[in-house]
């Protein structure tokens, strides 16, 4: 009987280069992420962090190398359809919808989804099952942050892409954070996070892009600035 081999990494990010504003943020990058891994992006602002992750989502391609999803290229039309559904995206903008409930702020996405009886019970663990009824309009920068939080737990996608999600938390909703983070990663979840704040995620790996400087400017430049 032949010997089985190591499995296939859930992503790989195989020999990636990447740009931003015609500048190289990453060059010849290869990390492996496994199901229950976890990757933490690190640097300061305006090195690209939000980029990266942008391109782990597909929304936009390496300059150079690949970014395999069971071994296939996710720029490929055919996989990406596939591997968008396994996403869970994070941002600053938090897309709440002020004038619905706070439950309908979680439900609509957990609809698409095609699930149900998930959303008060996620913002009842993140604190929120008190405001369910009310408009979003009524909550702080932090509570938007704990219903984006709670999206996550009700979508329930293997993979999480996080862009600063412990800004404008408190305490105790890094804690929380942190918590729903281990939770998932104990059920396969992988986790890839950018952010300058510190979040405790056990045996993650790290990645820190170097700051950007801006280009010398020339003498081309400073005549078009004239």
């Amino acid at each position: 009987m032949p010997l089985r081999g190591p499995p296939l990494p859930r992503l790989l990010l195989n020999n990636v280069s990447c740009m931003r504003n015609a500048q190289q943020i990453l060059r010849h990058v290869n990390v492996s992420i496994h199901d229950g891994g976890a990757l933490i992006l690190t640097g300061a602002n305006g090195s690209g962090k939000t980029t990266l992750l942008r391109m782990l989502a597909g929304f936009s391609k390496p300059s150079a190398g690949e970014v395999l999803w069971n071994g296939h290229d996710i720029t490929e039309s055919g996989v990406f359809h596939q591997y968008k559904l396994q996403l869970n995206w994070l941002s600053l903008k938090d897309a709440v919808k002020t004038g619905h409930t706070v439950l309908d702020n979680v439900q609509w996405f957990e609809v698409l989804e095609g699930k149900q009886g998930r959303s008060l019970p996620a913002l009842e663990f993140m604190g929120l099952g008190r405001l369910a009824k009310e408009k979003a309009r009524m909550l702080s920068m932090g509570q938007r942050k704990r219903l984006q939080l709670a999206r996550l737990i009700a979508i329930d996608r293997p993979i999480w892409l996080l862009d600063e999600p412990s800004v404008a938390l408190d305490d105790e909703g890094v804690k929380l954070l942190e918590h729903i983070i281990a939770d998932h990663r104990k059920n396969g979840g992988i986790v890839i996070v950018a952010t300058h704040l510190p979040i405790k995620i056990e045996d993650a790996m790290f990645l820190r892009l170097p700051p950007r400087f801006p280009r010398r400017m020339t003498l081309v430049d400073m005549l078009d600035r004239g």
